[in-house]
Parts: C-alpha cells; structure tokens; sequence
C-alpha cells in the first residue's frame, strides 16, 4: 500500500510541476518581454521617415518600453503568486478509514 501512496505523491508532484510551467502568465510575459526588447531597440534610433509617420513621436521606443513593463508585471505576478496545483492540499488528505 505505501508504494502505492508513494506512486501517487510522486505524480501529484509531476502535476503541480507541470502547472506550473505551463501556467500562461509565464508564456504571456515572456513573449512580451521579448518584443519589447526588439520594439525598444528598433526605438532608439529611428529613422526621420518613421519620426515623420509618427507626427514626432518616437512610438516604438515608447510602444517597446511599455511592454517590457507588461511582460515584467507578468512575470513579477507568477512569482509573488505561484499557480497552485489542481485539487489543492485536499486531495492529498483523504481519509483511509
């Protein structure tokens, strides 16, 4: 019975660790993170043809930097508040009466 009990914390483990992973928010900031780097870069020095389509505004220094603050809030959330594994501490407690 307790290779049993074994078998099954093991695979509650695998099922939290897999939550986790593919928890969207990590996915989300990730992919933000990585544009706004490109779009900040591709901000920094435009060119006067981009400037003119932008009326002056340097939009993808601007569009760029506010993702990479999205993407870090994405990432910050997962990390203060971590996904909690499906079926919660209930599950494991069940009572063998």
């Amino acid at each position: 019975m307790s290779e049993l009990l074994k078998e099954v914390s093991e695979l509650e483990r695998k099922s939290a660790t897999a939550a986790r992973l593919f928890d969207i928010r990590r996915i989300i900031g990730g992919l933000f993170v990585i544009y706004g780097v490109i779009v900040t870069i591709a901000g920094i020095h435009p060119s006067e043809a981009d400037l003119k389509k932008a009326q002056g505004v340097h939009i993808n220094l601007w569009t760029g930097l506010a993702m990479l603050v999205l993407g870090l809030f994405f990432l910050a959330w997962l990390k203060l508040r971590p996904a909690e594994a499906p079926g919660g501490a209930d599950a494991g407690s069940g009572s063998d009466a």
